[in-house]
Formats: structure tokens, C-alpha cells, sequence
């Protein structure tokens, strides 16, 4: 059969991942990859725009070195981003896990909510929510009204206050990136067989026993897409400070080689992070195998 085939299962399979994904490849490059082999090249030079063009001057690894020992804003913002990393992203997932769960449910207008929820995705682009984050919009009025710090900070230490404070202030921002998230945690659970249920309800598991012990392991693989999406789209999101900063030394200063320099260095770092993540997961999934 194989022979008559030519092909065998696993190659066939193969060859349809990569059909699927050939559009992109061929855009990256065609589009994507020339420029990002160009701004490498841009990262170990000093540009100067000229009449006739760029005039580039080697410079090595200045502008790597001057990005950790000169640059007195550059890590901070950094530092900052990986934070909002650390409280955003489980915020996203769980906010996500939750809505999912409770629109998988035969309720009355689900289809409306599943559309609401997802609306600020096509709503929200990135000069829309620019303007809006702005003028405050995605901020709880309470911040803005009430000192909340300085009525809570005799009461709750500030290693304590300041994170749940700033995850408070996250709400409203992660509920309107959750849309994504949410239809990838609906399509994986209406994926999973009712039979696991009815199973898990003979040997007399509780609904919350039924998530930990059908649920949650059998979205796993949706918990790593959720989680990998949300990591980039933090670190490229419009609130982000280390683009904001990119963006103006483009921009405001003009400085190409350098702005090049910090963009391969913010690529690594979040190489690194999703590289992280893997490992997380993939260790996990080990252990739950022995």
C-alpha cells in the first residue's frame, strides 16, 4: 500500500502541514526576511542619512554595548515589560479559561456573548486603542477617583498592594485581548468527548474533580498556544514600553543602527522567554506521563 501510495502516513501528513503553511513562507521571504537580514546588518553599523542615500560606518558591537552600559532607560523598560509579562499573561489565560468555560454552556444568547467578547479584538486595533489608553478608557474609574494607595498602604504591605494594584489596573486591558484566547480555550473544549464526563460522573467526581482531572489536562495543548499568543502579543502590544522606546529612537532620533541593535536584543530576550515556556511545558507533560 505504501508503495502504491508512494508516500508514507507520516510523510503525507508532512506535506500537508507545510502546504498550509507555505503562504507564509513564501511571504516571509519575500517581504520579511530581506529586512530583517538588513536591520542585523544595521545593528553593527552607525547610519547617517546622506543625499544619496544611507552612508553606514562599521562599528561592531557599540551599539550592543552601549544598549547595557550606556543606555540608562533601555533595561528598565525591559525589566518593565517582563513584568507586565509575569502578571498579564496568567490574568489573560484564566480570565480566558473562565469565559470559555462559562460560553460553552447552553445558555440563552451564547452565540451574542461569544461575538461580544471577541468584538474588541476587530475594534481595538492598535491607533484605536493608542487613542483610547490616552484618554483613560482602559482604566477602572476607581484609580482615577479614589487614592487607593494611600487609604491602603497602612494596612497591606507594599510588596503585597502595588502587584494587586497593578493587576486591578490590568483588567480592563485584558479583557479586551482575551478574544483570541477565548475561542482557542472554546474550540478545545468542545473538543473533549462527553463520554469523559459521564465517566468521571459514575466514579463519583465532583464537577471540580471533572475540571482537574478531564479538563485541564485535555486543553493542555490549547494552554500552550494560549499562553505562547499572549506572551507575543504582550511584547508587541500598544501599551508595551520597550517598542514605545524603539519607536522613538526610530522615529524622534533617527539613530537606525541603534534602534536595530535594540530590536535583535528585544528578540532574543523574547526568544529566551517563549523558549522558557517550552521547557515549562514540556517538562510538565512529562511528568504527568509517569
Amino acid at each position: 500500500m505504501k508503495k502504491r501510495l508512494g508516500l508514507t502516513m507520516r510523510a503525507r501528513h508532512i506535506v500537508q502541514g507545510y502546504s498550509f503553511i507555505s503562504i507564509w513562507i513564501v511571504g516571509f521571504f519575500l517581504f520579511m526576511a530581506i529586512p530583517l537580514f538588513k536591520s542585523l546588518m544595521y545593528s553593527f553599523q552607525d547610519l547617517k542619512i546622506m543625499s544619496g542615500g544611507l552612508e553606514a560606518t562599521q562599528v561592531g558591537l557599540k551599539h550592543y554595548n552601549n544598549a547595557f552600559t550606556v543606555d540608562t532607560s533601555f533595561v528598565p523598560k525591559l525589566i518593565t515589560s517582563f513584568t507586565n509579562i509575569v502578571i498579564q499573561v496568567p490574568l489573560t489565560l484564566i480570565f480566558a479559561m473562565f469565559s470559555a468555560i462559562l460560553l460553552n454552556r447552553k445558555l440563552f444568547g451564547r452565540i451574542a456573548f461569544r461575538g461580544i467578547f471577541f468584538l474588541p479584538v476587530i475594534i481595538a486595533s492598535w491607533a484605536v486603542l493608542k487613542k483610547l489608553m490616552g484618554e483613560g478608557a482602559t482604566r477602572l474609574p476607581i484609580f482615577d477617583q479614589v487614592d487607593l494607595v494611600g487609604k491602603l498602604i497602612d494596612y497591606v504591605p507594599g510588596q503585597i498592594l502595588f502587584p494587586l494594584l497593578k493587576m486591578m489596573d490590568a483588567i480592563t486591558l485584558i479583557m479586551w485581548d482575551s478574544g483570541v484566547q477565548i475561542l482557542i480555550f472554546l474550540a478545545g473544549l468542545q473538543s473533549i468527548s462527553t463520554t469523559l464526563y459521564e465517566a468521571a460522573k459514575c466514579d463519583g467526581a465532583t464537577p471540580w474533580e471533572s475540571f482537574w482531572k478531564v479538563t485541564f489536562p485535555m486543553i493542555m495543548p490549547m494552554i500552550l498556544v494560549n499562553t505562547l499568543f499572549s506572551i507575543v502579543s504582550s511584547f508587541t502590544k500598544v501599551d508595551n514600553s520597550v517598542m514605545d522606546y524603539i519607536q522613538y529612537i526610530v522615529f524622534n532620533k533617527n539613530d537606525y543602527g541603534y534602534a536595530s541593535a535594540l530590536g535583535w536584543i528585544y528578540f532574543v530576550f523574547i526568544f529566551l522567554v517563549i523558549g522558557a515556556v517550552f521547557l515549562i511545558f514540556r517538562r510538565a507533560s512529562a511528568e504527568e506521563r509517569r
